[in-house]
């Protein structure tokens, strides 16, 4: 249920009317335009009788909101949210920012990807310190170290940082080292005690929609956090499983338009995670960037130099780290001659020689640190053609699978 107050209710008639709804056990939920004071009631409702409410002075009319989500729909706050991420960047409404940075945190290299980050045109820098995996031998991250490293290069670079949390039991980890935005992973969607405990905080969220979700579902999931006392929600469209098989998801841009006409949380796309290849982020990001332009003020257009001034930095920052397979190494360390070649060339019959000691005096790096890149870097290059053919997952070699437990196919 909500309130819809006169124009020129007053302050003092605003605090008396929660107060008294508040005193019936409801919550409430107060936002204030240009033209208009809504005042969302939040549980039983049917405490409240709505033509006593109606009647008074300052209530322009009551209308039921059929839609279970409340905090987060449209109707308890017809304006668009702003949320504070800190370092003076702020998501939703006209403002307009780029978040780049690397899957996972995983070493000291993470500030050389982070200046790159910047040099491009992104605002927001993110990676993952702690990993969720399908399988539990993969690479998890390397959890309260990598929130070291995103802090160091969040006070060099002057950057928001965007982190995945996955335990409720992190959440004063995070707090204790001043994480600016704390995300939500597709996997987390729906755990509820996560949701109820960031909900606690006053850190953004950034909530990632969950790999089947439905609009309602993140809705709801948005609810959750919103309803233990923390409004600073941030969507994320990340895609979604459907029976298309040429890309990793569906990139559901159709349910960016609708979560504008829902909610007044700001949604944020995920073009990377939408179809795990490299060469449709920039075009994706592109459409994106331009189904924001129309969704601006209600239809209200950008002037023509700042649309094309925002398309640039989506394409700028796309296109610096999908052009390059190279730039897509997690180590990226000066690596030994013979051992690069070797690989570039797809030569794996002479690395299958190779054992594993002299692969990692080669490199310069112990086995342990060495296994992801080389898996990382045999699937994009020596198995080629990464970016004409675009293939998600490759299969690997023996000798790859010997630096840990990794299968016939490893994911990038």
């Amino acid at each position: 249920m909500i309130a819809v107050l006169k124009q020129s209710a007053s302050d003092d008639a605003v605090s008396h009317i929660v107060s008294w709804i508040e005193k019936k056990g409801l919550k409430t939920d107060v936002s204030r335009g240009e033209n208009e004071t809504i005042i969302g009631l939040v549980g039983d409702t049917t405490k409240i009788d709505p033509f006593l409410l109606e009647s008074m002075d300052v209530v322009e009319r009551v209308q039921r909101v059929s839609e279970p989500f409340k905090r987060a729909n449209r109707k308890f706050h017809p304006e668009d949210s702003v949320i504070d991420c800190g370092h003076g960047v702020k998501i939703g409404g006209d403002q307009f920012q780029v978040i780049a940075g690397p899957c996972s945190v995983e070493g000291e290299n993470l500030i050389r990807i982070a200046r790159r980050v910047k040099a491009a045109g992104a605002t927001m820098l993110r990676g993952g310190a702690y990993k969720p995996r399908t399988s539990p031998y993969a690479y998890q991250g390397m959890g309260p170290a990598g929130l070291d490293l995103l802090c160091e290069a969040s006070a060099e670079l002057d950057m928001p940082i965007v982190t995945e949390i996955m335990d409720p039991r992190d959440v004063q980890v995070f707090l204790d080292k001043k994480i600016d935005v704390m995300q939500i992973g597709a996997r987390n969607a729906q755990n509820f005690p996560l949701l109820k405990e960031v909900g606690k905080t006053q850190t953004p969220i950034l909530l990632k929609r969950g790999m089947s979700g439905t609009i309602d579902e993140l809705l709801m999931a948005a609810e959750y956090i919103m309803s233990e006392g923390n409004d600073n929600v941030i969507l994320c469209e990340r895609g979604i499983r459907t029976f298309e098989t040429s890309m990793r998801n569906t990139l559901d841009l159709a349910g960016v338009v609708m979560l504008h006409k829902m909610t007044h949380l700001p949604v944020v796309v995920d073009p990377s995670h939408a179809c795990g290849h490299a060469w449709m982020v920039p075009e994706l990001a592109k459409a994106d960037a331009h189904l924001r332009d129309r969704l601006l003020g209600g239809g209200k257009q950008l002037p023509p130099d700042e649309r094309e001034r925002r398309q640039q930095r989506v394409i700028n920052a796309a296109r610096r780290f999908t052009e390059d397979p190279h730039s897509l190494h997690p180590l990226n360390p000066v690596w030994d001659n013979r051992f690069m070649s070797l690989l570039e060339q797809g030569r794996l019959s002479e690395l299958d020689a190779i054992g594993n000691d002299e692969l990692s005096a080669m490199a310069g790096k112990s086995t342990h640190e060495i296994k992801t890149w080389v898996a990382a870097f045999a699937a994009l290059s020596a198995f080629g053609r990464w970016r004409s053919e675009g293939r998600y997952y490759r299969p690997i070699p023996e000798w790859i699978a010997g630096f840990g437990s990794l299968s016939a196919t490893t994911e990038i």
